[in-house]
């Protein structure tokens, strides 16, 4: 029976700028309690967003991302296992920025970038902040501190696998320190998330892959699993994933 449901009544003016005027009132009520830059500002008209992107350096790839690059003011993930190629990408990915006057940041955590690598790829290692972090949690609050400052245009973490907690350093080896890179990470990114709102940066999380067999599961077959826990892979705009399938051997 049609008559149980109620219907929209018919345009109202008078009620649209009764609306109109409750939705400003609500709006500024709410800049007054939390900050006028945290609040949505209100905009008459639709006015499309045009994302920032830097190019991967590889047009095929760019394509395949749709909208012509990496997009600026969110996390990427870019995972593989050894020698896939992932610090190549990362370097690329510099070299782009810089060509547009870029600042990039690049946090070596693995201590194995090479600087003659990065200049023949084209970066200018001359204009790049280079950083041997300690320990991942001072590492986590200089990508958050350089995020928050806007000026970074790339900021490249290499690798997730290998960030060690401070009670790992503290500790003895072999001491049971579970799932502790995994809690950091989480905590670490929300903090992160919430400062790339307001940040045109592009933050780069290179990470390892590690292979898992589970009970039940067929002999041979393993289970493919980034470090770090299940925080990245949530707060990754963009997931690449590295293989190698062979080498160009020159000619000559």
């Amino acid at each position: 029976d049609v008559s149980e449901y109620q219907f929209d009544e018919f345009h109202d003016d008078n009620k649209e700028i009764k609306k109109d005027g409750a939705l400003r009132e609500a709006l500024s009520q709410l800049a007054g309690d939390f900050g006028r830059e945290s609040m949505l500002s209100f905009q008459r008209f639709f006015r499309s967003r045009h994302t920032p992107v830097i190019s991967t350096g590889s047009l095929k790839l760019d394509l395949a991302l749709g909208i012509g690059g990496l997009p600026k003011g969110r996390m990427v993930e870019i995972y593989g296992r050894e020698a896939s190629g992932k610090t190549t990408l990362a370097l690329h990915i510099i070299k782009e920025a810089q060509k547009r006057g870029g600042y990039c940041a690049y946090f070596d955590v693995e201590n194995a970038m090479d600087p003659s690598l990065a200049e023949a790829i084209g970066v200018n290692t001359q204009n790049l902040l280079i950083s041997l972090p300690d320990c991942a949690e001072n590492l986590l609050c200089a990508v958050d501190t350089l995020t928050k400052s806007g000026s970074v245009d790339v900021i490249v973490v290499d690798s997730v696998a290998a960030l060690v907690p401070q009670c790992e350093i503290d500790g003895s080896i072999g001491d049971n320190k579970r799932d502790v890179q995994a809690r950091i990470m989480t905590q670490a990114l929300r903090k992160i998330s919430s400062s790339l709102c307001r940040s045109n940066t592009l933050i780069l999380f290179l990470n390892q892959v590690r292979y898992n067999s589970k009970q039940g599961q067929a002999f041979g077959h393993m289970d493919e699993i980034t470090c770090g826990g299940n925080a990245l892979k949530f707060y990754s705009a963009i997931r690449l994933r590295m293989i190698r399938t062979g080498l160009l051997k020159n000619e000559d």
